[in-house]
């Protein structure tokens, strides 16, 4: 995962992110548990607000929630949390 990496590594471009987070819109439907759980991960460990991001992320997640490791619940939770992005449905 891209946006990972970059957040891992500490590189939070505000162009690169808004690039990243229009590229994970349009493939949000193909994207698994742990990809969901990632990209929260990652904008939100990069502090970059990415609202319209959150919400897809949230359809998708809600969507495919039995199918989710523990892993991938806690990370999520937490990066909705720190992101500060309310999810009623999640």
């Amino acid at each position: 995962n891209t946006v990972w990496a970059f957040a891992t590594a500490g590189h939070t471009s505000p162009g690169l992110f808004e690039a990243l987070a229009a590229a994970s819109i349009a493939q949000v439907s193909d994207f698994n548990p742990q990809n969901l759980s990632n990209t929260a991960w990652a904008f939100a460990t990069a502090g970059h607000a990415a609202p319209a991001l959150f919400d897809a992320l949230a359809a998708k997640s809600t969507a495919l929630v039995g199918d989710f490791k523990p892993q991938d619940l806690a990370n999520t939770a937490w990066a909705f949390a720190t992101a500060g992005h309310a999810s009623p449905a999640l």
